[in-house]
């Protein structure tokens, strides 16, 4: 993997002479700022073409707690097995092919922990996709299927991750104890398997760059 700075990717994607909608991936394990990111490179993309960069996230294709409750699953909503993973795969599908003039993606709203169907619109003028999400380069089936144009993984420490999710928590309206369970019971599992078990990108960036 190639360290990179968020500048250079810019400038690498804004620079493209392919007219195909590009598809780039943003992943990384929770906490690490992969959301801040991509909205970050959209919004840089679109001050130099206006509409030409959009953002698809990974966490709008949670099962919902109606699917996950009767599984046993909700405890570890989040982890790879509480996704739609081939309804994921068919949006992006949907996405590379942008046969449509404007394309509805769910959006998930973590302050009522559910998906919100058809929350954002991605025109056909977006030439570049950016899709964020823990696990896109995921090694391990049905994930390991899903394709994308250029790939980049976020990293950070453990320690980092760990303070930054139970803030999020806490933010959220979590007690500190209800917090730190929430972390050591799920985050952080969800952390080690992006950590340990994802396919290498094309590009590195380490988490001081995101911002």
């Amino acid at each position: 993997m190639q360290l990179i700075s968020a500048a250079d990717l810019i400038a690498g994607i804004a620079h493209r002479h392919d007219e195909r909608r590009c598809i780039v991936a943003i992943a990384g394990p929770p906490g690490s700022g992969k959301s801040t990111f991509a909205e970050k490179l959209g919004a840089e993309l679109n001050a130099r073409a206006a509409d030409s960069a959009a953002v698809l996230p990974m966490d709008g294709y949670h099962l919902d707690d109606m699917v996950l409750v009767p599984r046993g699953l909700r405890p570890r909503k989040g982890a790879p097995e509480t996704f739609d993973v081939a309804g994921f795969a068919h949006m992006i599908g949907r996405l590379r092919e942008n046969a449509e003039p404007e394309i509805a993606v769910p959006v998930f709203d973590r302050s009522l922990e559910i998906a919100r169907a058809g929350a954002r619109l991605i025109s056909r003028s977006a030439r570049t996709v950016i899709v964020e999400g823990n696990y896109l380069l995921l090694d391990q089936p049905p994930w390991n299927a899903l394709n994308f144009d250029i790939t980049v993984m976020i990293d950070a420490e453990r320690k980092v991750l760990r303070e930054r999710l139970i803030k999020r928590w806490l933010d959220l309206g979590l007690d500190p104890a209800e917090a730190n369970a929430k972390v050591d019971k799920n985050d952080l599992i969800n952390v080690d398997l992006v950590k340990n078990g994802s396919r290498s990108a094309d590009f590195l960036v380490a988490h001081g760059l995101v911002g």
